[in-house]
């Protein structure tokens, strides 16, 4: 592999990182912090929306943002030859 190739691959990587970050954080700290109160007028099982998302929603985002990011490491290893 190339030293292009190489600088391109650790690119995209950090790119995928950061995009699936501010993913988690924007649910995490915008669903369970800045706007609980509007989600607190949705229920859920007898739970307000913001109280779920602050306890428990941001959890699942961040496993189901681990699974996306396996999936685009996969991808990305093959597309520059780094497949096992």
């Amino acid at each position: 592999m190339t030293t292009n190739n190489a600088k391109a691959y650790w690119r995209e990587n950090i790119k995928y990182v950061l995009i699936l970050l501010a993913i988690w954080f924007l649910v995490s700290y915008g669903a369970g912090i800045l706007l609980k109160e509007e989600l607190n007028a949705i229920k859920i099982g007898g739970f307000k929306l913001g109280f779920w998302f602050a306890q428990q929603g941001s959890m699942y985002v961040f496993v189901i943002l681990i699974f996306v990011y396996v999936k685009l490491m996969n991808n990305l290893d093959k597309k520059y030859g780094y497949d096992e």
